[in-house]
């Protein structure tokens, strides 16, 4: 069992980052696994400077160890390019030229955002800057999630033809994330449920690529009193290492595991290892998001 985590240096860790490490941690560790560190740096008109850093520093003060080097996406680019020129061999990719407006003024609202109507897909001449988007097709995608259930979604209908590269040159998360995890060997994912609904499309380009599936859970995220996802844009407070016992702990409970009341005056390390022992993914609720009392 290879497990990873997955930051976006784009602002320190919050409540739900904690989560989503401590989550991917146990699952991977409680059952002799390997745990990766991967910073996903390449959105850089978002990166915020020596975040990087920081939340490397934070995941060392909250006791989190892992294995090997970390990775960075922004390093990877000719890995992602190789990836496009398969698909592109294939021809499933197209370019796209359309902007924002002219996309929402002939598209309907899809499962995550605007379902792209194939405006593109026959054009002979494009205009630059111009996107590339990979076909999709109208056969189900479907999963067992082990913590949320059975998913499945059409793409044809729920999301339509998809970016792999923006028209700003930068490679889209889709492709990113499915390349970093074919690459690194990832088989087991544990992530926020935010997430849920892009496994779908996902999988679809591992299959394209001649990839098996990958193992899935999506954790409950965490969500302030006005159901909003904690997160930098809701201005979630970074998480502080003096009060990491704390933070783990309740970290715990909010995911099912049911701590002991001491557990908080122990160590970030000792806890950690009462959560490796006692880890069990089947207590995790299966909610797409909670709210924090």
């Amino acid at each position: 069992m290879i497990g990873r985590f997955a930051p976006s240096p784009t602002g320190p860790l919050h409540f739900g980052s904690l989560l989503a490490a401590l989550a991917s941690y146990c699952e991977a560790k409680s059952q002799g696994g390997r745990w990766l560190v991967r910073m996903e740096d390449i959105d850089k008109p978002r990166e915020m400077a020596g975040t990087a850093d920081h939340i490397l520093h934070t995941l060392e003060a909250f006791g989190f160890e892992w294995d090997g080097a970390v990775v960075y996406q922004s390093q990877r680019t000719p890995l992602y390019q190789e990836a496009l020129g398969q698909l592109k061999a294939k021809s499933l990719i197209y370019n796209c030229d359309c902007s924002r407006k002219e996309i929402a003024d002939s598209a309907q609202q899809g499962i995550d955002g605007l379902v792209y109507p194939g405006t593109c897909r026959h054009k002979t001449a494009i205009k630059s800057p111009h996107a590339s988007r990979l076909i999709v097709d109208s056969n189900p995608i479907s999963f067992q999630d082990a913590i949320q259930g059975q998913i499945q979604q059409n793409l044809a209908h729920s999301v339509g033809d998809f970016v792999l590269k923006r028209a700003d040159g930068l490679c889209a998360y889709q492709l990113a994330v499915v390349v970093d995890d074919l690459e690194q060997g990832i088989s087991h994912i544990v992530r926020g449920a935010d997430l849920l609904d892009s496994t779908p499309r996902q999988i679809y380009l591992q299959q394209l690529l001649g990839h098996p599936t990958l193992q899935y859970a999506h954790i409950p995220v965490a969500s302030n009193a006005a159901r909003e996802k904690l997160s930098k844009q809701t201005l979630a407070p970074a998480i502080d290492a003096a009060q990491a016992s704390t933070l783990l702990t309740h970290a715990l409970n909010f995911l099912g595991q049911q701590a002991p009341k001491d557990l908080t005056s122990h160590s970030a390390n000792d806890i950690l290892q009462w959560a490796k022992q006692h880890w069990a993914i089947n207590k995790v609720a299966r909610q797409r998001s909670i709210v924090l009392s």
